[in-house]
């Protein structure tokens, strides 16, 4: 018995005095030192404000970037191109949104330079209620323009029947839905009907808020849709993903080639295909050369200071530019917006480069 414990004792011990060997080698913590925890990173939140028409866009990029880096919160409120305009050049958000470029004169009243940073591409869709007909409205271009001049009253008008031959369209009034709030979708479609029409510029303009001589405001492309979806023989202009999501017909457009076009992706590609961006990265691609081209198509822009001045938001912002032009153009097409061209992509590369926060670059190591 006593032999057979032998070997088992000598382990033991063994044991024992490595264990100890190995407590001498750990030092022993000075008398009152704290254990050192690493700092949590620190969070930051950024807000934003501006154009309804990319923001289902907009809410799903902001979501999908905070699962991707927790720490980082954005705040976006879509109130229209014109607040965000207004919020970015009174510094009360981090970034502003529109459809719609700055005026020269906004510009000039800014406190300090901003830049415009395209980030997707969008149609704005000619939406309208027509109980009992069945196949896609077509609409030419001066007969959009009079019906909101007023001019075109009646659904049934002989020059709405003339490009629908066939279509039952109802005797009744047509009721007209526009942008009551300053409003980058209203500023794209008013770009594109005083191209078409010399009236509609005289009497009507260009612009994110105009005079309209007929029709129903409503707030929002989400009014706009919700006044279309629960009024018949009503015509309003939304951006095409709030159509989409509601499931309003869309009309079919007269391009500039006199092909019929229904808002698309790819026609909202081919709209911005053969246009080479300026300097300030902003473009008007309304009324577009080329037969497969959706007539009212726009990029859209968030609008940045060039110095974005604050150490900690600033990179923060930056580095969410580029994974929006970057990772996040992926998400696009689901949600009916056309991706960035890449020839656009490698001129936003460039721009954000740029951006600095005081005398170094926003984005470091690029």
């Amino acid at each position: 018995m006593k032999k057979r414990l032998l070997p088992f004792l000598l382990s033991v011990a063994a044991l024992l005095v490595a264990w100890g060997c190995d407590k001498k080698a750990q030092p022993a913590p000075e008398p009152g030192a704290a254990s050192i925890t690493p700092p949590a990173p620190e969070n930051i939140a950024l807000t934003g404000a501006g154009a309804t028409f990319p923001y289902p866009l907009y809410s799903k990029w902001m979501s999908q970037y905070h699962a991707l880096h927790p720490t980082v919160q954005i705040n976006y409120q879509s109130i229209g191109s014109g607040g965000g305009i207004r919020q970015i050049m009174a510094r009360t958000v981090d970034f502003g949104a529109s459809d719609s470029p700055m005026t020269a004169d906004e510009i000039q009243k800014a406190p300090a330079k901003l830049h415009h940073i395209p980030t997707t591409l969008g149609a704005v869709a000619v939406t309208y209620n027509l109980v009992g007909l069945t196949s896609p409205l077509k609409i030419a271009p001066d007969v959009l323009a009079d019906i909101y001049l007023g001019k075109i009253a009646k659904w049934n008008d002989k020059r709405i029947q003339k490009e629908n031959a066939g279509a039952k369209l109802p005797a009744s009034d047509i009721s007209v839905v526009y942008r009551s709030d300053g409003s980058g979708t209203t500023a794209v479609f008013t770009d594109y009907l005083v191209k078409v029409s010399a009236e509609f510029k005289e009497k009507v303009g260009q612009g994110k808020s105009v005079k309209w001589p007929t029709g129903l405001g409503a707030k929002g492309n989400e009014g706009v849709t919700g006044q279309v979806k629960t009024t018949p023989s009503t015509i309003g202009y939304v951006e095409l993903a709030y159509a989409a999501q509601n499931k309003l017909p869309v009309a079919q457009l007269k391009n500039k080639s006199g092909q019929f076009i229904e808002p698309s992706i790819a026609a909202v590609s081919a709209a911005a295909a053969g246009v080479e961006l300026p300097e300030s990265l902003a473009a008007s691609i309304t009324d577009a050369e080329g037969e497969k081209a959706y007539p009212i198509s726009s990029f859209t822009y968030l609008l940045v200071y060039a110095d974005l001045h604050d150490q900690k938001k600033g990179p923060a912002l930056a580095e969410f530019l580029w994974w929006a032009v970057h990772d996040g153009q992926k998400e696009c097409e689901a949600l009916n917006y056309a991706p960035l061209p890449a020839p656009v992509v490698a001129k936003v590369e460039v721009r954000l480069k740029e951006l600095k926060v005081g005398d170094k670059a926003a984005l470091a190591g690029l």
